[in-house]
């Protein structure tokens, strides 16, 4: 059987979907993209190729981790080879800008957002929005610069103080803060272009984002939907959604050639319901799984197995969803 390699640069995501792939029996390997060589005269190996890149993975010390990737992707898409959330896929987790203008394009609601190259004038599009807003990083993750602004004097104070926070790729996002007329918003999970799951994440908790974005609060208290500890409260299936907002998520990603991605939105008192992230290294939380009866983990390792066994029958080759 093909052999399947996980792409990835953070080891402590990775232990559920080695023992989903274990689980599964197929053939798979580590590749841990943070250092190395790459001879683009050579042909890759045969096989699956699953890519975790993380927008992050700056944020761990893993600097060259997003170039290597794209390089690694290119290089295995010029042969030919079969790869979950391929180089274009990359390209969306690591760009909230790619991500709003996709998904704007495809006729989501999407939030009012400014992208702001540089801090020059940072000050002058802030007073252009409606307050309250937030800012994030446009490569994000870890919920990196996302803070909400009330008053303009505030944000000023900010960016001219010590706890304004650089961007990696040099790009503010200033965006509307959407109201989750619930407390909580809802995040959509897809797995080879089927619906999984949806969970909730409470938002009332002294957070004034979704704390599956965020990550921590001003204390710094951890908020990573992987935990079953701290956050075990915050994070619940959303039993019986059945929406249509799935049918149309699940074209997007057929659209975008995306084979695992988790999908977050808002819905609004004024019955709005505004889809503003995109997670294509999606992480599960075990407490939804456990309330859900689905593995997250689980239904990836079969994924990538029957594209494996589709390639060993020669019925599969390039990207795959």
């Amino acid at each position: 059987m093909s052999t399947i390699f996980v792409i990835h640069e953070n080891d402590d995501w990775l232990p559920p979907f080695a023992e989903a792939l274990d689980a599964e029996g197929v053939p798979w390997e580590d590749w841990s993209l943070v250092e190395g060589s790459l001879d683009l005269g050579a042909a890759p190996p045969e096989g699956v190729f699953y890519s975790r890149m993380s927008a992050s993975s700056h944020t761990r010390g893993h600097v060259a981790s997003k170039d290597y990737t794209r390089s690694v992707l290119s290089w295995l898409e010029s042969h030919g080879r079969t790869v979950v959330n391929g180089r274009r896929v990359l390209e969306l987790e690591m760009s909230k800008v790619d991500q709003h203008a996709a998904l704007r394009a495809f006729g989501f609601d999407v939030p009012h957002t400014v992208a702001v190259i540089g801090r020059r004038d940072l000050r002058e599009r802030a007073r252009g929005m409606d307050l309250p807003f937030i800012t994030k990083h446009n490569q994000g993750g870890k919920g990196l610069g996302v803070r909400r602004f009330d008053r303009y004097s505030d944000f000023d104070d900010h960016i001219d103080g010590p706890d304004f926070e650089h961007p990696v790729d040099g790009i503010t996002l200033l965006q509307e803060y959407v109201h989750p007329a619930a407390g909580y918003i809802t995040r959509v999970e897809i797995v080879g272009g089927e619906f999984l799951y949806a969970l909730t994440a409470d938002t009332g908790s002294g957070f004034e984002l979704c704390p599956a974005d965020e990550c921590a609060d001003d204390s710094g208290f951890e908020l990573c939907p992987t935990d079953a500890g701290p956050a075990k409260g915050l994070f619940h299936w959303r039993e019986g959604f059945d929406d249509p907002l799935v049918g149309r998520y699940l074209e997007f990603c057929r659209f975008w050639d995306i084979g695992v991605a988790g999908i977050e939105f808002i819905e609004t008192a004024e019955g709005r319901r505004v889809t503003y992230d995109i997670n294509t290294n999606t992480n599960y939380n075990p407490v939804v799984e456990q309330e859900a009866g689905r593995s997250g983990p689980a239904a990836v390792a079969r994924h990538l197995a029957t594209l494996a066994r589709r390639l060993d029958a020669g019925q599969l080759a390039g990207s795959a969803g």
